[in-house]
């Protein structure tokens, strides 16, 4: 009877077969991390950089799309904010991060 439980059981493993298979279930983790580093986080930190780089390089009369959705045009650039013209003898002044983008000169 024993003998029964004993070979279902099947042989017994050593210690040094199991040792593989930790590192074989991380695999797949590890993986997944590498596909969304370069698919969703390079891209997102390159992004970010642009962006950064666009808003440092600002300046007068550069044509510009705000966060909001309005358009104007740059009047003054200070060190965290800018002063736009959104309309006639409408300036409004926000800060640099609330500019979206640049835009073309013939875009209206």
């Amino acid at each position: 009877m024993f003998a029964d439980i004993a070979h279902a059981m099947g042989p017994a493993q050593s210690g040094g077969a199991g040792q593989g298979g930790g590192l074989m279930g991380f695999l797949p983790l590890i993986l997944i991390f590498v596909i969304f580093y370069f698919l969703l986080i390079r891209p997102q930190q390159k992004r970010a950089k642009e962006h950064k780089q666009m808003l440092d390089n600002l300046k007068k009369g550069d044509k510009v799309v705000l966060s909001g959705g309005e358009y104007g045009v740059i009047e003054e650039v200070k060190t965290n904010s800018v002063v736009v013209k959104i309309a006639e003898n409408v300036r409004v002044r926000y800060g640099k991060a609330y500019i979206a983008s640049l835009r073309e000169s013939d875009e209206e």
